[in-house]
């Protein structure tokens, strides 16, 4: 009801409007931006879409390239201060989950709408319910000539998310691509490079699943996030200066809470293989490991929470 009532028309206008986030939008409808926490870098504050984590092996100024429509948004938590214990060297500031609509949930629709600028905006939502879960597809189409000279763009996103139970245990898959391509103009170097190019393509691919009893909860992710990013510095003449990064990173997430009389115990660990392949810094690739565990205690009469952890990466 938040989320509907800010009238923001996305992601990157609605979290400007939480005290604490910074945002720096160079372009419009979000097509390049950065996020920050409390006065950290993009490097220090970790995405997440539904408990994935989105950094990328290059660079955190390519999180906000894969955030979903507004439409498809559930709910978004935002946890400021130290989160590394738990999610790792990235979430040194804090992180923000974005939290997706279950398939099937809503209604089907279909939406065109045009502004200033030349703006064609096409989106889409189909969705399905059966009786061991639902299907949620998206696709939308955003392009317009952009404000002033070289600010044009075009911005594809193609989204599907299911989600259904085995044996009464809820599974989610979640497959995201998002392509945008976008004239730079200042956006980099100095103001004066009116000609900057840039094409950005990140795909994420994930299977979930939760396990609860009234004493515990056991959740799993599998995930695969692919990014790919061409910049050039004259539009028309690439030859000039063009950089291009693909990075990957493939991962394994587990995580166990107990609940008892002495408050919450969770433990974690998170394995993954990230890579970057690229025309200017070469082809690296590494291993990633992070555990955690903690636990929390309510005192007081639930008036004070003390957490202490450890965390190895």
């Amino acid at each position: 009801s938040d989320i509907q009532k800010s009238g923001a028309p996305n992601v990157v206008v609605l979290l400007q409007q939480i005290s604490g986030i910074d945002i720096r939008q160079r372009g419009v409808e979000g097509m390049q931006a950065d996020l920050y926490i409390r006065g950290g870098s993009f490097d220090q504050t970790l995405l997440l879409i539904d408990g994935i984590k989105l950094e990328d092996a290059q660079t955190g100024h390519h999180s906000l390239n894969l955030i979903p429509p507004i439409d498809l948004i559930e709910r978004i938590e935002v946890l400021k201060g130290p989160a590394a214990r738990i999610y790792g060297q990235n979430a040194f500031t804090g992180a923000v989950n974005i939290v997706t609509k279950s398939g099937g949930s809503g209604a089907n629709n279909l939406t065109f709408l045009r502004g200033s600028y030349d703006q064609y905006h096409l989106k889409s939502t189909l969705q399905t319910k059966g009786k061991q879960g639902g299907v949620l597809g998206y696709f939308s189409y955003n392009t317009s000539d952009g404000y002033r000279y070289n600010t044009d763009f075009i911005n594809r996103n193609y989204f599907v998310k299911g989600d259904f139970k085995a044996k009464e245990i809820p599974f989610q898959f979640l497959g995201y691509f998002s392509d945008r391509e976008f004239g730079a103009n200042g956006f980099y170097a100095t103001p004066s490079a009116t000609e900057q190019y840039e094409e950005t393509e990140v795909s994420l691919v994930a299977l979930s699943a939760v396990k609860k009893t009234e004493k515990s909860i056991f959740k799993l992710r599998i995930y695969w996030r692919r990014s790919q990013d061409m910049y050039v510095f004259i539009r028309d003449n690439p030859s000039v200066y063009r950089n291009l990064h693909i990075t990957n990173k493939a991962g394994v997430a587990l995580d166990y809470s107990l609940f008892s009389s002495l408050g919450t115990t969770g433990i974690g660990i998170d394995f993954a293989r990230v890579g970057i392949s690229s025309n200017n810094l070469g082809d690296h690739s590494r291993n990633i490991t992070t555990i955690f565990a903690e636990h929390r205690f309510l005192l007081f009469g639930d008036q004070m929470d003390i957490t202490p952890g450890i965390a190895f990466n």
